[in-house]
């Protein structure tokens, strides 16, 4: 998303292309998430000095793919219990919805009032808080059946929004990562996102994995790979040709959408009314 995409009526144009699809490895699928990520002790390979190197950049493999609702114009996606939850945007359609992975059937919805633009999404307890993009609030939902319980004052545009179990995350289209209360949604600090010392801006959709912050980067391709502590970038994954170009339409959009299932090891990202939702690993490039 982008100050200017009010104004956009045409999905962003995307490289076509279909990668193989192979069945899941889960002991390779963990490594490779675990280099990338630099967990267990492994020493990630992009490590060291930043500056000596260029960033390095991770391919995909599809492992599986899942129905998507192509009318959902998708901005904030969240694996929890067994289902994703979604929210979408575009005034007038935006929503918070329970999904059936395995299927895509909506299992219950929220409609937004017309006036709000639906964002970013996250859970914090018993609570589902769902950004708006310019009208400075903050929707507040019970966990189970989307019951409205408040709105929260927002100091700036929603974009995307995840948590790291002590703070949620949020992001404004900028370079910044805001770090927030969870309650209050006041901000606790603030990060400036830089690959090799260069402001990246346009940080849109986050996922918080393994003690990194995924974020899309509005109208690309990839996924920053980010530190919460210095927001340094340590690696991008290259997204490029995920969607194939037969099943792109006049409508279809940009790349946005990243959960991930924790107790499976599982990877899941989509795009603003995609037909598919894409399960991946990652692949260290040659």
């Amino acid at each position: 998303m982008s100050p200017d995409r009010q104004k956009r009526e045409q999905p962003s144009a995307a490289r076509a292309g279909v990668p193989g699809s192979r069945p899941l490895v889960r002991r390779l699928a963990l490594l490779t998430l675990a280099l990338l990520l630099g967990l267990g002790g492994a020493t990630a390979p992009f490590s060291g000095d930043a500056a000596k190197a260029p960033t390095p950049v991770f391919g995909y493999q599809v492992v599986r793919t899942y129905p998507h609702d192509p009318e959902a114009y998708t901005q904030g996606l969240v694996f929890h219990g067994g289902h994703l939850y979604e929210s979408t945007g575009l005034y007038g359609r935006s929503s918070v919805r329970q999904v059936e992975l395995e299927t895509g059937r909506v299992l219950q919805t929220k409609p937004l009032e017309p006036r709000y633009f639906g964002e970013g999404l996250a859970l914090w307890e018993e609570r589902w808080i769902q950004l708006t993009w310019q009208s400075r609030t903050a929707l507040v939902y019970d966990r189970r059946d989307f019951r409205l319980l408040e709105k929260i004052p927002y100091p700036r545009e929603g974009w995307g929004l995840t948590r790291d179990g002590r703070s949620l995350i949020a992001s404004d289209g900028s370079d910044r990562l805001y770090f927030l209360d969870p309650r209050k949604l006041t901000e606790r600090r603030r990060v400036t996102v830089t690959d090799q010392g260069l402001p990246v801006a346009g940080l849109n959709e986050l996922e918080y994995v393994r003690e990194r912050i995924l974020a899309n980067v509005y109208l690309s391709d990839r996924l920053a790979v980010i530190s919460p502590q210095t927001g340094e970038v340590s690696a991008w994954v290259d997204l490029t040709g995920l969607l194939p170009a037969a099943l792109r339409t006049p409508r279809t959009d940009v790349l946005n959408g990243i959960a991930y299932d924790a107790p499976g090891d599982r990877l899941f990202v989509t795009g603003k009314n995609w037909p598919l939702l894409y399960e991946i690993r990652l692949l260290k490039n040659p």
